[in-house]
């Protein structure tokens, strides 16, 4: 069987940890076979074609069984109507293929321990699933508007919610749970917002009726402040789209850098191998485009869960994860973890030690890495 990947590479970084994420998948291919197509989105499409996404690309993603994306969005285009900048690309992806459900893992390693704010002692060991809803809230509600008026500018959003939204991410939510270690968190603001009280109340409706997974509440402000001072407390983490857009950027202190932290956008339907959007959570980073210093880490994990939850090859995704361990804990680091700039290596240097360490059999000495990428 021949597996169909669409690739996005994107704007800025995205090119870049795009073709590391590639070169990850085929060093452990081996017999799997499969066919890339890249398209162009996001500012680049904008600057092809006009619009952030066509109509044809759409449908050539929708016939794949994955997509992998790099990142989409900069400063060249902050000025185009918001019907048109190119983060519109992804949201259209999500809405229109029924992404739903949004996996962002937070792990702490001991290459990240030194770049985290976080004390050893706090963080050391912490290992959080967020589980986002992806197709709701303030992001697609409706009306969304700005308006100038006699009294002055104004503008509107509206948070929108359906029980069968919040029912799909729970239900993939205590699954989820169900393989690590038992214990959900849902985070509202249901001390103010409606959608928030619907969220809770439907969250414990759900938890009574599937009691061999510990369900607890936390708003969010003070879920904010815990995960940071006791991040090893928290299993799985599920919550709405805003509050799980702005969490998982605070949590990636915990890993050390956002570089190194992964997604998966996936269908909320049940079955071996999901259509999922694959990208790492890091942006764009315009700042460091072309340069080759980017660390490509959060792409090929991310490349690591298309393999998981996409392509039902969970044994090719643990060999890349056991990999990208053994590079990061030889000392072989991009600038944005390296202890000083001239122990870091570039992105490409960092591939070629993960592709040596695969090839090895997932040995990574610090001197044969040093030696392979010199």
């Amino acid at each position: 069987m021949t597996f169909k990947l669409a690739v996005l590479p994107g704007d800025g970084v995205g090119p870049e940890v795009s073709r590391a994420a590639v070169r990850a998948l085929d060093s452990v291919a081996g017999t799997l076979e499969i066919e890339y197509a890249e398209y162009i989105v996001g500012g680049a499409a904008i600057d092809a074609y006009g619009t952030p996404l066509r109509d044809e690309d759409l449908e050539a993603c929708r016939a794949a069984d994955a997509i992998l994306l790099g990142a989409v969005g900069g400063p060249a285009w902050d000025d185009l109507p918001v019907e048109n900048r190119p983060e519109r690309a992804l949201l259209r992806l999500r809405s229109e293929l029924g992404l739903g459900i949004n996996l962002r893992p937070v792990r702490w390693t001991p290459a990240g321990a030194e770049r985290s704010p976080l004390k050893a002692e706090v963080a050391e060991g912490s290992d959080v699933a967020f589980v986002r809803e992806l197709t709701g809230g303030v992001y697609f509600g409706k009306p969304s508007f700005r308006r100038a008026t006699p009294a002055g500018r104004e503008a509107v959003d509206t948070a929108h919610y359906t029980e069968s939204q919040i029912v799909a991410v729970l239900d993939f939510a205590f699954s989820l749970a169900r393989s690590r270690r038992g214990h959900v968190t849902s985070v509202d603001k249901a001390n103010v917002i409606n959608t928030s009280r619907l969220w809770r109340e439907i969250a414990t409706e759900y938890g009574k009726a599937h009691k061999d997974v510990t369900l607890e509440h936390a708003l969010v402000d003070s879920f904010a402040m815990a995960v940071i001072q006791d991040p090893r407390h928290f299993d799985v983490v599920v919550t709405e789209n805003l509050f799980g857009d702005i969490l998982t950027d605070l949590a990636s202190v915990i890993a050390g850098s956002l570089g190194v932290l992964p997604s998966a956008s996936l269908r909320p339907d049940s079955g071996r191998r999901r259509f999922g959007l694959y990208e790492p959570i890091h942006g764009t980073a315009p700042t460091i485009a072309g340069q080759n210093i980017v660390n490509p880490v959060g792409a090929i994990l991310s490349a690591a869960l298309l393999l998981e939850w996409s392509l039902d090859r969970p044994d090719l995704a643990g060999t890349i994860r056991s990999a990208v361990e053994s590079v990061m804990a030889a000392g072989v680091l991009t600038a944005d973890l390296a202890a000083a700039s001239d122990a870091a290596v570039t992105t490409d240097q960092f591939v070629d030690a993960l592709i040596h360490t695969i090839e090895n059999g997932g040995t990574c000495g610090r001197r044969a890495v040093r030696h392979h990428v010199a």
